[in-house]
C-alpha cells in the first residue's frame, strides 16, 4: 500500500554564486573584451563611473560654485580695473559663417578646402563571392525569370564556389516542381541559368565538384589561347589543353598522387607530352571562391609584457587605455538621507554590491594573470634570452601548483591573452608544451619536436623524401627518442602530405 511521507536529508553540493560566476568570466577575458565588459556595466549601473583627468566630483563642483559666488558690485568694479581684452574685438559672427557654414564657398578658397576626398573613399566593406556575382549579373542583359534562376544559383554556393544543391532542390525552390512535374523548359531554363553562372569571374564558378571546376578553367585557358593566336596570327597548339582535360576527366586520382609513371602509362603519352599539360593543371584554382572569402584581420592587443630591466625580466600589466573605475558619491549619500524611499535605497544598495563585486573580481583577474605570467618568466628565462630554440617543456598543472590555484584557473589565465616579449608577441599558452625524452637526458617541448621534423621534410631529397621510419631513426640518432607513430601522429598534425605524395618522379 503506498503511502505519503515527509523526509528530510541533508546534503552538500557545490553552487557558485553569481559573483563567483562573474569571477570565473572576468578571468577568461582579454584586455579587449575586458574593456567592451566594463563599458558595458558602466551603461547599467549608474553607480560605477570612469575617472577622467577632466572630470569634476561632485564636491570639487560645489567648492568651485561657492567661489564664484561674488556681489555684483566687486564683479562690477573688477570689470572696470581691467583692460580693454583684444579678443573682443573679433568679429565672432564671420569667424563661425567661414568655419560652420557646410555650404560651398565661392571666394578665397583652396584645393584643401574642398578638393578632400569625402568619408565614402575611406569607408569600405570587403567584397564577398555573393557580390561579386550578383554585379556581374546586374550587368548582364537576361530576361527576368533568367535573373531569377541565376540568384538562386548564387544562394547556393558555397565559400569555395561549388553549386551544393543539386537540380531537384533547385526546380522545387524555383518553380515549386518536383520530378516528373517539371517540365522541359523549366529544365532548360535552369541549365541555362548555370551556363550563365559559370561564365561569370572567377572562372570555375558553379561547378558542382572538382573536377568540372578545373575543366571549365581548362575551357577558358584554351578560349583564351585561341583568341591571342587569331590576333599574332600564330597557329595554337590544341594539344596540352586536350591532354589536360582527359588527365583531369579520367585520371585525377593519379594526379593527386603525383605519379607521372602511370600518367604515362594510362594516356599513351611520352613524359615529354604529359609534363606540360601536368604544370598546366598545377596553375588552375581548385577553390576559386576563396579569393572574395578572406577572413578579417583579427585585432590583437598585449595583456601583458615582460620587460627587461637591471637583467631581470619583470611582469607589466597593459592597462592602457582601459577604464579607471570608482564609486559615485551621490548614491551613497541618497542612503544617508531620511527622506529616500525603501525601493530606492534597496535598488541603490543592489547596484553598490554588484559594482563593488565588479572591482573586486577585476583586481582579482590582475593578481591571477601576474602571478601566472612571472611563473612563466622564472620557468622560460632561456627562451626570452635565446628565442624558440630556448624554449622548455612546462604543464598547467605545474604553473597552477606553483601559485596555489586550480589548473582551470590557469587555463583561463592565459586563455586568448597574447604577451609583448624581446623575442616577438605570443599567445600565453605557447609556453604551455608537452615534453618528450630529448638528448643527453632532457626533456624537449613538442612544438620543437615538430620544428625538427618539419626541417627534416623541408631539406629532404624530393626523388628520395624521408620515410617516418627514417625520421624517426634520424631524431633518435640526435638523441631524441619518438616511435614511428609518433613522428607520422605530428606530421598528420602539421598537415604535411605523405612520403608517396612528397615523392616527385
Amino acid at each position: 500500500m503506498l503511502q505519503q511521507r515527509l523526509n528530510v536529508k541533508l546534503s552538500q553540493r557545490q553552487v557558485l554564486t553569481p559573483g563567483l560566476v562573474q569571477m570565473v568570466s572576468v578571468l577568461a577575458l582579454n584586455k579587449l573584451e575586458l574593456k567592451d565588459m566594463i563599458n558595458g556595466e558602466m551603461v547599467e549601473n549608474p553607480i560605477l563611473e570612469e575617472i577622467d583627468e577632466y572630470s569634476e566630483s561632485f564636491d570639487e563642483r560645489v567648492g568651485k560654485e561657492g567661489d564664484r559666488e561674488r556681489s555684483a558690485e566687486e564683479v562690477a568694479t573688477e570689470q572696470e580695473r581691467v583692460e580693454k581684452d583684444p579678443f573682443d574685438e573679433i568679429d565672432m559672427d564671420a569667424y563661425f559663417r567661414d568655419y560652420l557654414d557646410p555650404g560651398f564657398k565661392t571666394g578665397g578658397g583652396s584645393f584643401e578646402d574642398y578638393d578632400k576626398p569625402s568619408f565614402e573613399h575611406f569607408l569600405a566593406q570587403p567584397s564577398t563571392l555573393t557580390d561579386h556575382l550578383m554585379w556581374q549579373l546586374g550587368a548582364a542583359s537576361v530576361k527576368a525569370d533568367m535573373r531569377e534562376a541565376v540568384e538562386l544559383l548564387i544562394g547556393n554556393l558555397n565559400e569555395d564556389g561549388y553549386l551544393i544543391a543539386d537540380d531537384d532542390e533547385l526546380t522545387a525552390a524555383l518553380f515549386q516542381a518536383v520530378g516528373d512535374d517539371v517540365s522541359a523548359a523549366q529544365k532548360e531554363l535552369l541549365k541555362q541559368a548555370r551556363g550563365v553562372l559559370t561564365s561569370f569571374d572567377p572562372v570555375g564558378v558553379g561547378a558542382r565538384d572538382l573536377r568540372e571546376c578545373l575543366l571549365l578553367q581548362i575551357k577558358s585557358l584554351k578560349r583564351e589561347a585561341e583568341v591571342v593566336g587569331q590576333r599574332a596570327g600564330v597557329a595554337v597548339d590544341d594539344g596540352v589543353f586536350e591532354l589536360a582535360s582527359v588527365i583531369v576527366s579520367q585520371y585525377l586520382t593519379l594526379l593527386q598522387k603525383k605519379d607521372a609513371r602511370e600518367l604515362t602509362r594510362a594516356t599513351h603519352k611520352p613524359v615529354e607530352a604529359v609534363q606540360p599539360a601536368v604544370e598546366l593543371i598545377r596553375r588552375l584554382e581548385p577553390r576559386p571562391g576563396q579569393r572574395y572569402n578572406e577572413t578579417s584581420t583579427r585585432l590583437i592587443e598585449p595583456d601583458v609584457a615582460f620587460v627587461k630591466r637591471d637583467d631581470e625580466y619583470v611582469v607589466v600589466m597593459n592597462e592602457e587605455d582601459m577604464p579607471s573605475l570608482r564609486l559615485n558619491q551621490n548614491y551613497r549619500r541618497m542612503l544617508r538621507e531620511k527622506g529616500t524611499e525603501k525601493d530606492v535605497k534597496d535598488y541603490v544598495k543592489d547596484r553598490y554590491r554588484s559594482a563593488i563585486q565588479l572591482l573586486r573580481n577585476i583586481e582579482q583577474r590582475k593578481n591571477t594573470i601576474l602571478k601566472t605570467c612571472e611563473s612563466i618568466v622564472r620557468r622560460q628565462h632561456e627562451f626570452l634570452e635565446k628565442g624558440v630554440d630556448g624554449l622548455r617543456p612546462m604543464m598547467i598543472k605545474e604553473v597552477a601548483e606553483e601559485i596555489g590555484v586550480h589548473p582551470s584557473t590557469v587555463s583561463r589565465a592565459v586563455a586568448n591573452k597574447y604577451v609583448h616579449t624581446t623575442q616577438g608577441v605570443y599567445e600565453l599558452r605557447f609556453f604551455f608544451s608537452e615534453s618528450v625524452n630529448g638528448p643527453e637526458g632532457g626533456d624537449l617541448p613538442l612544438m620543437l619536436l615538430k620544428k625538427r621534423v618539419k626541417k627534416l621534410i623541408e631539406e629532404e631529397d624530393a626523388k628520395k623524401p624521408w620515410t617516418d621510419d627514417a625520421l624517426a631513426a634520424e631524431l633518435q640518432r640526435q638523441g631524441i627518442q619518438v616511435t614511428r607513430r609518433t613522428v607520422a601522429k605530428y606530421r598528420e598534425d602539421m598537415q604535411i602530405p605523405s612520403t608517396h605524395q612528397r615523392r616527385v618522379r
